[in-house]
């Protein structure tokens, strides 16, 4: 039995037989709707016990909100009661001076002349009621009370008039009937639009004439209980279907769909494809609008249980272009066709892109080759640093005076020059001692051909990028490329003029002999 329940879902049970083994889904009970698809409320009100008076002080209400066979029944009734009513206050006038007896007799004034019974004196009152005026029945005026009954019943005749037309006017021109020509799309879709995942439906106008100031609005009518333990049956909560942007004043010109953004404050946020099963909702959709025509307000409604909202669905298009206007193919308005959708809420989805992601942590490796290379920096403190751990080497490892006042004056100029090289990716040295020991070797050679090898020696030192230390200067990266135009390196040690081993120490100088 599990095996079978795995195959053919939870719904479905075995049910055994005396002739075979069959499988039946139990028939879901049929859900007792708040407002029906074409907009009629399922509530009814009891008990009113003392209340029902309420109703007379309205009457003319409480007839409009009448149906349609009950309006006619009172009609009907109405003018058949006065116009006997009255017929008979005239029969009794009639009958009360003796006119009855004289009919015939021409030298005798009746009240009314040819009245001579019941029926004619009906038909006198219709003839005045209706203004027929045949000539053959009138009022004397030896007939006082006559006349005064005639001042009644046309008095009457306009008030019952004026009600009961007035009503029927008003119940035939009433705007329901125009709501039979708002469309509602069966279902209800969820799916993403914009990235965004969106609660959908649609509505359409199957007349050409437009409603003036349409506005559309949702309501969830759901059961909840407060976190103080009351329970509130049918509570109504407002859907946002685009009250701040304006998208909720339609132009329903051609069938539109009304979109739903679950955000966080949606009341649907943890609704996912799974718990759509379980929950029990309806949304009450209701569209206003002035009819273009009578210039009364109309509103349409329906309703969506959570048996007619379909998870990963979107609507068909119903809009073509032909030649010289769109077409609007009301056949396919209620179709749907089946989207790739996320089975997951909003809220589980947020969740999810909330958690940290191992591509985002950045690894130890990738710190250590970032530290590397900002180490590699050049920075002018390294001429500082080199002149004073130069000091602190003793009075033989000093400079001489005249190279101190060189390199005082081109002390700035040095540091400029340093910056626009660091900038190119190179770096220079700063000092005698700090020059390389093929430099220093060639140096010491007296030929002139040595002295111009020096010099090219350092113009190729300029393009080797190198890193700045106290002793010497070793090279820490191959040179990547070779700038179309070399710069040349000037140093107060070479452009001074004469040998560059003159210019060095005695202690520099027997090293240099030594190596």
């Amino acid at each position: 039995m599990a095996a079978l329940r795995r195959k053919f879902g939870e719904d479905y049970q075995v049910v055994n037989t005396n002739r075979a083994t069959t499988f039946s889904a139990p028939v879901k009970k049929k859900r007792q709707r708040f407002v029906d698809k074409n907009g009629r409320c399922n509530v009814q009100h009891g008990n009113l016990g003392g209340e029902t008076s309420r109703y007379l002080s309205d009457l003319f209400t409480t007839l409009v909100d009448l149906k349609w066979r009950w309006n006619l029944l009172i009609f009907i009734l109405t003018y058949t009661i006065a116009w006997l009513v009255m017929a008979s206050m005239w029969w009794i006038i009639a009958y009360i001076r003796g006119d009855l007896n004289h009919g015939h007799d021409s030298s005798y004034t009746p009240c009314v002349a040819n009245v001579y019974n019941f029926p004619s004196a009906f038909l006198f009152f219709i003839e005045t009621e209706a203004t027929i005026g045949y000539g053959y029945r009138y009022i004397t005026e030896k007939c006082p009370e006559g006349i005064i009954l005639f001042l009644f019943q046309s008095l009457l005749g306009s008030i019952v008039d004026a009600f009961l037309i007035g009503c029927m006017f008003i119940k035939m021109s009433q705007p329901k009937k125009r709501a039979e020509t708002l469309m509602f799309s069966q279902d209800a879709v969820i799916s993403q639009r914009d990235g965004k995942l969106c609660l959908m439906f649609r509505v359409g106008n199957l007349r050409n004439s437009h409603m003036v100031s349409a506005q559309i609005r949702c309501k969830l009518i759901k059961s909840r209980q407060t976190p103080e333990g009351e329970f509130l049956p049918l509570d109504q909560c407002e859907l946002d279907v685009g009250f701040g942007t304006g998208a909720d004043q339609l132009f329903l010109v051609s069938p539109l769909t009304i979109c739903h953004e679950i955000n966080p404050k949606s009341p649907f946020f943890d609704l996912s494809q799974r718990s759509l099963m379980n929950e029990q909702f309806e949304i009450v959709v209701i569209l206003e609008g002035i009819v273009e025509t009578t210039g009364m307000t109309c509103q349409a409604r329906t309703s969506y249980t959570e048996d007619e909202v379909l998870w990963g669905h979107r609507f068909l298009p119903v809009m073509s272009l032909e030649e010289g206007f769109f077409r609007v193919d009301y056949s396919q308005f209620h179709s749907t066709f089946e989207v790739p959708t996320p089975p997951y809420s909003v809220k589980e989805q947020d969740e999810k892109n909330s958690l940290p992601s191992p591509l985002s942590t950045p690894t130890p490796a990738l710190t250590e080759s970032h530290g590397v290379r900002h180490d590699r920096v050049f920075s002018v403190d390294c001429i500082n640093t080199s002149e004073e751990r130069g000091r602190q080497g003793g009075a033989g490892s000093r400079l001489p005076s005249k190279l101190q006042r060189m390199s005082s004056s081109g002390k700035e100029d040095l540091q400029r020059k340093v910056l626009l090289l660091s900038s190119q990716h190179t770096e220079k040295a700063c000092s005698t001692g700090d020059l390389p020991m093929k430099l220093q070797r060639l140096s010491s050679s007296p030929s002139p051909g040595a002295q111009n090898r020096l010099q090219l020696k350092s113009l190729k030192v300029g393009f080797e990028p190198m890193t700045q230390s106290t002793g010497d200067l070793y090279q820490r990266s191959p040179p990547t490329t070779l700038s179309p135009s070399p710069m040349p390196i000037h140093s107060p040690l070479l452009s001074a003029g004469g040998r560059l081993e003159d210019n060095l120490p005695p202690k520099l100088r027997k090293m240099n002999a030594d190596r």
